[in-house]
């Protein structure tokens, strides 16, 4: 039987950057993906680095952004040393746009709450936003401005960081699906990949949507990791004598510019299954909120259309720590955040195994809090 210290079960950002982290604690460390590493959820992603919540349901994920966001910049600069190449990491700040006849109003109380939660952000006048980014269409009447906010280019992050990973040691085994998890009087010691059993001191199932596939000895499905797939179909536009500097978005959409000048438009939020199809509606929903933005993309040619399967969870919140059988920890169901949560989750994944313990909070995405008797168990003291 083979043994390792780590195995990690998904090889996309969450998974591979977890195992960046723990190899440089001189870990034997494996990682296992049911196809190439890297061409789920994270090869599928805008790439909006943005701690500021979706909706007041999103507000508990604040403090973990905002730490996320954080360390970005020493994460990026650590991959880009280890790996010699480039994840396209950029800090030009976002405006956030607004219209209709309480514009103005939705804006300062975006500010307001983004200052409460302790997000940089300012109201500009939208005569200033639109000199900054002159495409900006007439119908936006109020922006805010998140000088903090960053963007990636995530198919540069993956390969990068398994690059950099595999400089670290990491072993790699892409198209072997995890059938299974191994188990000895309640505690996990390994998985089974096809016919191999392969034994680990600790196994991290990071698999995004599919983590739910994963069964124990008795080959039941976890309860404890409730994950189902979310689709997401994007467009990448290639715009005719104009760039754009800064991320734009709305309520409605969003556009992230490429350092190629290409500009990523996205994006839908779809209870499809595991099907990717991209479909028509899909597409035009994204042009229509593209060119309510910037009205210019109107002449752009469409360079490429795709779809991803994000990590979604019954709270869509990610699932964060260790499982009740011991030797498991869990790092899924980060839904639309698991480019901008990679950094804390590999941190907080090493402090786990290396300490038993973290310096953020997590309670709120213990894998417990979907067997509520094990969860008041486990925080009876706090």
């Amino acid at each position: 039987m083979t043994v390792f210290d780590i195995a990690i079960i998904g090889g996309g950002v969450i998974g591979t950057s977890i195992a960046f982290e723990l190899a440089a604690e001189k870990l034997r460390v494996l990682v296992l993906d049911r196809q190439q590493p890297g061409q789920e959820a994270s090869w599928a992603a805008a790439g909006m680095l943005s701690p500021a919540p979706d909706s007041q349901r999103d507000a508990t994920l604040v403090p973990l952004r905002r730490e996320s966001l954080r360390l970005y910049p020493e994460f990026a600069a650590r991959i880009e040393d280890a790996s010699g190449q480039s994840i396209g990491y950029e800090r030009e700040g976002t405006l956030e746009l607004f219209s209709g006849p309480r514009g103005e109003d939705e804006r300062n109380q975006r500010v307001s709450e983004c200052k409460r939660w302790g997000i940089t952000a300012e109201a500009v006048a939208i005569k200033t936003a639109q000199a900054w980014e002159n495409r900006i269409g007439q119908t936006a009447l109020a922006a805010a401005w998140m000088p903090e906010e960053g963007r990636i280019e995530p198919r540069l992050l993956m390969g990068a960081v398994i690059a950099a990973a595999q400089n670290r040691g990491v072993e790699f085994r892409e198209n072997c699906p995890v059938t299974r998890l191994l188990t000895e009087q309640g505690r996990c010691e390994g998985i089974v990949a096809g016919n191999e059993k392969i034994s680990a001191g600790h196994v991290i199932l990071a698999a995004g949507c599919f983590s739910n596939e994963i069964g124990g000895d008795g080959q039941s499905r976890l309860p404890y990791v409730p994950t189902r797939p979310v689709r997401g179909q994007m467009v990448a536009l290639r715009p005719n004598g104009f760039r754009l500097r800064r991320v734009l978005r709305s309520e409605r959409g969003y556009l992230v510019p490429r350092r190629d000048g290409q500009i990523v438009a996205g994006s839908t939020s779809e209870e499809a299954g595991f099907d990717k199809s991209v479909t028509a509606e899909g597409i035009r929903q994204i042009l229509d909120r593209a060119l309510e933005l910037v009205p210019s993309l109107g002449g752009a040619e469409i360079a490429e259309t795709w779809s991803g399967l994000r990590p979604g969870t019954p709270d869509d919140l990610p699932i964060l720590g260790p499982a009740p059988m011991g030797g498991l920890l869990i790092a899924t169901g980060h839904y639309r955040n698991g480019i901008l949560l990679a950094a804390i989750t590999a941190k907080l994944m090493r402090e786990w195994i290396t300490m038993g313990r973290t310096s953020s909070e997590t309670r709120a995405f213990s894998p417990l809090r979907f067997q509520k008797p094990a969860f008041e168990a486990q925080h009876a003291g706090d």
